[in-house]
């Protein structure tokens, strides 16, 4: 069995609401709600757990104000969480689904950024992703940073995986991502078609797309919402079409397809079926309230 490490920077309560009828500027009593240990790579990690149990370890920073509930949750949905704690408060989030439009509102309720010193975390947090890489044959590294953390540190959580032999793929953007790209490359980009331009300053054409996968002599996956999913590995251009769902709830495709993708890329190393495996987790999710569930 292959095994993911997934490292959550921006580790999230996620509150998913559910209402008959949302409707502004009036009170709305919710028909039911669930609460769920999620951020980027929680939820991936969710899904992992769902396509093959034992298959994931999480690590994130969480903040110790208020963090025993999201360990809680974590252990009920099997992630093998491993943690260190931070100063502050775990942000949260809100998922507002309204049945009877078929829509989903997302509110993020950021944390104020800490004045507490975070070297020691840093240096803790270095430590258990180093100690667990040692169990694992690849890391999944996604989200946004939150917290007072060094500015390069994803670029060097890629190297010390990448020093370790294992799979990287990364889930993030901006200059993050260039930094990462200048000293250690992942092994796998990840990211929508949106950021890819905001990234890159380029249309997520597939000979951009390509071309980038060329220079950097890796993966790149690009997601397009409901359009096809193109993609390079190694400048070898793949194209795999959306499937069709009554959706439920969008949160969190792009984390489920992360997970429906690595899992097969480890296992066949077949790109098509990757694709095609990541485009299945992220249509099974739209069809599930909970985000990060096949």
């Amino acid at each position: 069995m292959k095994k993911i490490l997934c490292v959550c920077m921006s580790a999230t309560y996620q509150r998913t609401v559910v209402f008959e009828k949302l409707a502004l500027e009036k009170i709305n009593r919710s028909h039911h709600y669930g609460l769920y240990a999620s951020g980027k790579a929680v939820n991936t990690a969710r899904v992992l757990a769902q396509l093959e149990k034992g298959s994931v370890v999480t690590v994130c920073p969480l903040g110790k104000q208020n963090s025993a509930e999201f360990v809680e949750l974590a252990e009920r949905d099997g992630l093998d969480l491993w943690y260190v704690d931070t100063p502050g408060k775990i942000r949260e989030c809100w998922t507002l689904l309204d049945t009877s439009a078929g829509t989903t509102t997302e509110l993020i309720a950021g944390e104020p950024v800490p004045q507490d010193d975070f070297s020691n975390a840093e240096i803790k947090l270095l430590k258990l992703i180093t100690e667990k890489l040692d169990e694992c044959d690849a890391m999944l590294l996604a989200g946004s940073r939150q917290g007072k953390w060094s500015s390069d540190i994803y670029a060097v959580l890629c190297g010390i995986a990448l020093d370790k032999g294992k799979t990287v793929l990364a889930d993030f953007i901006g200059d993050e991502l260039k930094c990462a790209l200048k000293s250690a490359v992942p092994s796998i980009v990840k990211i929508n078609s949106d950021e890819f331009e905001a990234t890159f300053g380029l249309s997520a054409s597939p000979e951009n797309i390509c071309a980038k996968s060329r220079e950097y002599n890796n993966v790149f996956v690009i997601t397009r919402g409901t359009n096809s999913t193109l993609a390079a590995d190694h400048g070898d251009f793949f194209e795999c079409p959306t499937l069709k769902v009554k959706a439920v709830n969008t949160i969190a495709c792009g984390d489920s397809f992360n997970a429906g993708f690595l899992h097969e890329y480890l296992n066949t190393g077949n790109m098509q079926k990757a694709l095609e495996k990541g485009t299945w987790c992220a249509a099974q999710n739209a069809r599930s309230e909970v985000p990060g569930s096949i």
